[in-house]
């Protein structure tokens, strides 16, 4: 049997190595993977504007064809939903983590890059357009493709889709933890990975009980409008969440999804289309995630960051969320741009949340099909008033 080294495994031993080798190679060895990390981080801001068209125009395109109420329905709470758990993320990381990382000292992390080796070379690789612009293409592309049904463009996109999805998957994915690996070689190297891993532990922590906190709260309302026991309901949906840990894929535990939501009550009407479409474009627990590790990444790098500035970088998050690939660490590529345009992420920054996110993805997705139970629920409920007013 084929033993599968999946993602994560890949980056904890790139870590590994990295702590362990920064203190015995040479300089002239860790700035070639600096190198590296500089070609990788170029080419990986080139990618990102060609990302968010690719998904996000023709996810607009597929959203047209929806059952009119019913897709407004979904798409509302799916939305909300996103933006409660960003919101809700921000206010408890940005009250505790300041307890928890302060205690490390954080103020003797300023200003990361002048202790780090420099690259041997550098080659820029501008994109072909900004972050904003390509949201906004997107979605003039996309509505227009659902206004015209045009099939023509659809079927490009479609295939463009393809072309940035096999870019990601067969090139950027299995690149990253060389990324990571040179990173951490470079932090260690500069006397800062210690740091580093031990605020790793204390926001994976964190994440992980918001994302218990959020799963209440949707199923305590779900459970409400219902008239039904949350916990029996989460019970019910718990092999959702198990398969996704798993799979760490959405689209991977559609079909376990479909069969505890419609087991916990949900019409099967309604969870053929939600449950489907909740997998795209619902993203709760990565959305807590995302917005915990950049402020985490932040305060490393003694970042200031303020609620006005966090207020549209989460409303943002909740639409470049429809353009997540649907691979491991999907999100957090799809939220590069927004996370260097919107919050000024460097290379360093942006590989640190990648590390960050990669470490606890599987939770995150297993957070976020599970709450798709719960939409659906809650989708049901109102599209039967609906029908009835």
């Amino acid at each position: 049997m084929k033993i599968k080294f999946g993602l994560l495994p890949q980056i904890i031993v790139a870590i590994i190595l990295a702590a362990l080798l920064g203190t015995i190679m040479p300089k002239d060895g860790v700035r070639i993977f600096a190198t590296f990390n500089g070609l990788f981080g170029n080419f990986l801001n080139f990618v990102v504007p060609l990302l968010i068209v690719a998904f996000i125009a023709p996810g607009i395109a597929q959203l047209g064809k929806g059952s009119g109420k019913l897709l407004g329905l979904a798409t509302f709470f799916a939305y909300f939903s996103t933006l409660i758990a960003g919101f809700f993320a921000f206010f408890i990381a940005s009250n505790i983590l300041p307890k928890l990382i302060s205690t490390s000292g954080s103020e003797q992390f300023a200003n990361p890059e002048e202790s780090l080796a420099k690259t041997f070379v550098v080659i820029d690789m501008p994109p072909l357009m900004g972050v904003m612009t390509a949201l906004l293409l997107a979605f003039i592309l996309g509505i227009g493709m659902a206004a015209i049904n045009s099939e023509v463009m659809k079927k490009f996109f479609d295939e463009f889709n393809l072309i940035i999805d096999k870019v990601i998957s067969k090139i950027i994915i299995p690149l990253l933890p060389f990324h990571i690996f040179g990173i951490f070689l470079n932090m260690t190297f500069a006397g800062q990975v210690a740091k580093i891993l031990s605020v790793f532990a204390l926001v994976f922590l964190l994440i992980i009980l918001m994302h218990i906190c959020i799963l209440v709260l949707q199923y305590v309302v779900a459970g409400a409008v219902n008239k039904k026991n949350p916990f029996y309901l989460l019970k019910t949906m718990a092999p959702a969440y198990f398969t996704a840990l798993g799979t760490q894929s959405s689209a991977a535990t559609i079909p376990v999804t479909l069969k505890q939501a419609r087991k916990a009550g949900a019409s099967e009407r309604v969870t053929g289309f939600t449950v489907p479409l909740f997998a795209t474009i619902h993203l709760s627990g990565s959305t807590i995630t995302l917005t915990t590790c950049s402020i985490a990444v932040m305060m490393l790098n003694n970042h200031a960051y303020t609620l006005t500035e966090m207020i549209p970088f989460i409303f943002m998050l909740g639409v470049v969320m429809v353009a997540a690939p649907g691979v491991p660490g999907g999100a957090v590529m799809a939220a590069t741009g927004i996370l260097q345009s919107m919050l000024g992420f460097d290379e360093t920054m942006v590989a640190l949340m990648i590390a960050l996110y990669l470490a606890q993805d599987s939770f995150g997705t297993a957070t976020n099909v599970t709450g798709d139970g719960a939409l659906s629920m809650i989708v049901d409920r109102f599209s039967i008033k609906s029908k009835h007013s």
